[in-house]
C-alpha cells in the first residue's frame, strides 16, 4: 500500500499515544492529506491548447491550476486527452499526440511539482517526492482511428486508459448518446463489432484500462463479456437518481463490481440532478441577451458562471445542486455493491456546473469532510479517495 509521508502535529501524536485519536474526531483535512487522492478525469488540457498555463493563477478561467491541485490535496490526476467527432480519420491521432506533447511540456517546466506516472510504483515515487502524479487518459476511441498501431503508440506515450467512445460512436463501438438518440442508421449494429472486441483484448494485453464511460448499454455489455481485466468508469453517475443516458443502471453497477472494476463519479450538475437542466434553461431564457453577449466576447462557461455569481448571486447559487446529492450517488453504489467499487472522477474543466461547495479542484477536501459526516470509516474513505483506483490499476498494469 502506498503511504504518504506527512508531518503530524505534536497534539495529534499525543492523541495517538493516548488512544483517543479516531477518524470521527480527526480533522477532515488531515485525513484528506493522509489519503492518496485520485481524480480520474480532468479536461484542463483543452484550455492549455487555447493558451493558458497551468503554472499561472487561473481562478475565474478554469477549475484547475497547479496551485489548486496542491491546495485540494490531489495526489494523482489523470488528464483527459479529448476531441469531438470532427477529429476523425487523419486528425484524431495527431490531435491526441498534440495534447500529450503539451502535458509533457508542462511536466518538464515543473519537475519539482509534477511527474509522469504509469504504474502504482510511479505513483508511490511521486507521492514520496511530494509531486503530482500526472497520468494520461484518452477520451474517445475515435482518436485511435480504428488502427491498433495507433492504440499501441498512445499506450507507449503513457496513456493508461481509453474510453471506447465519447458521445460519438466509432465504426466499431456505439456510444450512449447514439444508442439512445435514435439517430443511428437502421442497419447499424449496436455494441462492439468484431474489431471492437479486438480493441478491448488489445487494451487488456497492453495493460491499458478499458474505460466504459460514454459507451452505450450494448457496447457496455459486449465489453464486459470480452474483457479479462477489471474495467474503469472514469466519470459517470447513477441512473436511478437521474435517468440520463450517461448514467449507470443498477445492473451495470453490479456487473462492474463482479468484474472487480471501479466507478468514478462525475461532478457535473446535469448528471447528478434531474432538475438541473430545467433550472438552467429558465435562467438562460431570463438572461438570454446578456449570456449571448458574453459568448460573443469569447467567454467560456466558467467565466459566464462567475459573471452570473457576481450579477445575480442568489439566482446563480440556486442553479447548482447541493453537495449532498453527489454523496447520495456515492451512497447508492456503496449500498448496492460495497465501498470497494467507487471513486471520484470530477470532469473539472470539461463541465459547466458543479455542486455547491465544489468550485474547483481546491475544494476536494470537502468531500472527505462530508464522508466523515455520513459515518464512513477512515479506511473506507481512503478507498474511495484513491485506493480503489490503485487496486484496479495494479490489476491491469501490475506493480
Amino acid at each position: 500500500m502506498i503511504q504518504k509521508k506527512r508531518l503530524v502535529s505534536g497534539l495529534a501524536v499525543a492523541a495517538i499515544f493516548l488512544g483517543s485519536f479516531t477518524a470521527s474526531a480527526q480533522d477532515y483535512r488531515e485525513l484528506h492529506e493522509q489519503a492518496i487522492v485520485v481524480d480520474t478525469h480532468n479536461d484542463v488540457l483543452i484550455s492549455v491548447l487555447e493558451g493558458l498555463r497551468l503554472e499561472d493563477d487561473l481562478r475565474g478561467k478554469t477549475h484547475s491550476d497547479l496551485a489548486r491541485f496542491k491546495e485540494g490535496g490531489v495526489d494523482v490526476q489523470i488528464f483527459s486527452v479529448w476531441s469531438d467527432e470532427t477529429y476523425g480519420k487523419g486528425k484524431g491521432f495527431k490531435y491526441a499526440n498534440r495534447q500529450i506533447d503539451s502535458l509533457y511540456s508542462i511536466v518538464e517546466r515543473n519537475p519539482d511539482k509534477m511527474m509522469i506516472a504509469r504504474t502504482p510504483e510511479d505513483i508511490r515515487q511521486a507521492v514520496e517526492q511530494n509531486k503530482l502524479a500526472t497520468m494520461i487518459g484518452v477520451e474517445g476511441g475515435h482518436m485511435m482511428e480504428s488502427n491498433l498501431k495507433y492504440l499501441e503508440e498512445l499506450h507507449k506515450r503513457g496513456t493508461i486508459y481509453m474510453t471506447l467512445t465519447w458521445n460519438n460512436s466509432t465504426p466499431w463501438a456505439t456510444s450512449a448518446m447514439d444508442e439512445t438518440s435514435g439517430k443511428l442508421p437502421k442497419n447499424r449494429k449496436l455494441g462492439l463489432t468484431r474489431f471492437g472486441k479486438q480493441v478491448v483484448r488489445k487494451m487488456n494485453e497492453l495493460g491499458m484500462l478499458v474505460d466504459l464511460s460514454h459507451v452505450g448499454e450494448r457496447t457496455f455489455w459486449d465489453a464486459m463479456a470480452t474483457t479479462t481485466k477489471p474495467v474503469l468508469i472514469s466519470h459517470s453517475c447513477v441512473h436511478q437518481f437521474n435517468p440520463h443516458f450517461r448514467n449507470l443502471k443498477d445492473d451495470q453497477i453490479q456487473a462492474i463490481a463482479k468484474n472487480g472494476g471501479v466507478i468514478h463519479l462525475n461532478f457535473f450538475s446535469g448528471f447528478l440532478d434531474p432538475d438541473y437542466d430545467k433550472r438552467m434553461n429558465a435562467f438562460r431564457t431570463k438572461h438570454q441577451t446578456e449570456v449571448d453577449s458574453l459568448r460573443k466576447e469569447g467567454k467560456n462557461s466558467i467565466q459566464i458562471y462567475d459573471w452570473a455569481m457576481e450579477h445575480y448571486p442568489e439566482e446563480a447559487s440556486q442553479l447548482r445542486p447541493p453537495l449532498s446529492l453527489l454523496l447520495d450517488h456515492l451512497d447508492h453504489i456503496v449500498k448496492l455493491v460495497g465501498v470497494d467499487y467507487v471513486g471520484l472522477g470530477s470532469d473539472f474543466d470539461g463541465i459547466s456546473s458543479t455542486p455547491q461547495q465544489l468550485d474547483s479542484v481546491a475544494d476536494m477536501p470537502v468531500i472527505t469532510r462530508e464522508l466523515l459526516a455520513r459515518g464512513y470509516s477512515e479506511e473506507d474513505i481512503k478507498k474511495i479517495l484513491g485506493e480503489n483506483f490503485l487496486r484496479v490499476l495494479r490489476a491491469n498494469v501490475g506493480g
